[in-house]
């Protein structure tokens, strides 16, 4: 199966840059690895021999395991360094800990920072792929493109459906990527929250800004929750939680305007109780959880078609 055949990308630093038909690669690519899934033997041997380097310089856990799953399942070994134990904390650059990464024959780096336009800073100086795994509030690729798999699944086209992102839009990297990912997948994108966290300058990115929360959810095909990025915010854009909760949250009452075959997505962390009641968060038109499982898939297609780049091989996958 020559999937790799019409991918030239060296890195995936945002889905703002990437075309419906590379989008669509990745997606394919990545159902092709899950149907591994339900195997007694779940690796592949895409990258036997491979070392995937995990440089995570803010905190982490869903995004991390995944990559490192992902990783294993095709057969790379991997090698993590975290913020508290990297020599940063000396000193040294984040240009010479790439670099001396790659002297360690790293042959990819999966990186998360909370500077926006640190992967892309580094992608100029080192021969190996970066991986984006979130960088401050720019993007978050891999989990627009999970989100984007995990909505393809349930609706088979992304044509003409409504998604209102729903929470913290100013400082979130996952509203931005889905942003650029659902349009160029042929959904619209309706944001919603109060405005000083949804600004109207969002609509120069050709969505709709709302903030009557019916208004927003009447006719979504689904609803993305997002937390409240309190570690991004530097002064107080609503009086409290409870505030936010009373006005935002998404409870039993304001599901019932959803539409009946509604999804209820969220990237997690869950702020249950904040955002999202928990009977929302686990009812059957809940994909949370889906979500999570489609996040292995979707990085082992973003390692696998990164690293076999320009290339005709024909690969382990499964047919």
């Amino acid at each position: 199966m020559e999937l790799a055949q019409n991918w030239t990308r060296k890195h995936l630093i945002g889905l703002e840059e990437l075309s419906r038909e590379e989008i669509e690669i990745i997606i394919d690519t990545a159902r092709s690895f899950k149907s591994t899934f339900e195997r007694e033997q779940k690796k592949v041997p895409a990258l036997k021999g491979k070392t995937v380097a995990q440089l995570f310089l803010e905190p982490s856990t869903r995004t991390r395991i995944a990559f490192e799953v992902a990783a294993k399942r095709l057969s790379a070994d991997v090698v993590t360094l975290l913020g508290s134990t990297s020599s940063q904390k000396k000193g040294e650059t984040l240009k010479d800990t790439a670099l001396n990464i790659q002297s360690l024959s790293a042959d990819m780096i999966i990186m998360r920072h909370s500077a926006a336009g640190a992967p892309l800073y580094l992608s100029q100086y080192v021969d190996i792929p970066i991986i984006n795994a979130g960088d401050g509030a720019h993007e978050h690729p891999t989990q627009g493109l999970l989100d984007a798999y995990t909505l393809l699944d349930c609706f088979g086209s992304l044509d003409g459906k409504r998604i209102t992102i729903l929470g913290d839009i100013l400082f979130s990297r996952v509203a931005r990527s889905n942003i650029w990912g659902l349009q160029k997948l042929g959904a619209s994108v309706c944001l919603a929250g109060p405005s000083t966290l949804v600004p109207e300058s969002f609509r120069e990115l050709g969505v709709d800004v709302c903030y009557d929360l019916k208004e927003a959810l009447v006719d979504s095909d689904a609803v993305m929750l997002l937390r409240i990025q309190h570690e991004r915010q530097t002064s107080t854009h609503f009086p409290s939680l409870s505030e936010y909760t009373r006005l935002y949250g998404l409870n039993k009452q304001r599901s019932s305007w959803l539409k009946k075959d509604a999804i209820i997505m969220h990237p997690g962390p869950i702020n249950r109780g904040v955002e999202i009641d928990s009977d929302i968060a686990d009812a059957p038109n809940s994909v949370i959880l889906n979500q999570v499982t489609n996040g292995i898939a979707v990085r082992m297609a973003v390692m696998y078609l990164c690293m076999n780049r320009n290339s005709r091989v024909q690969a382990e996958l499964p047919r």
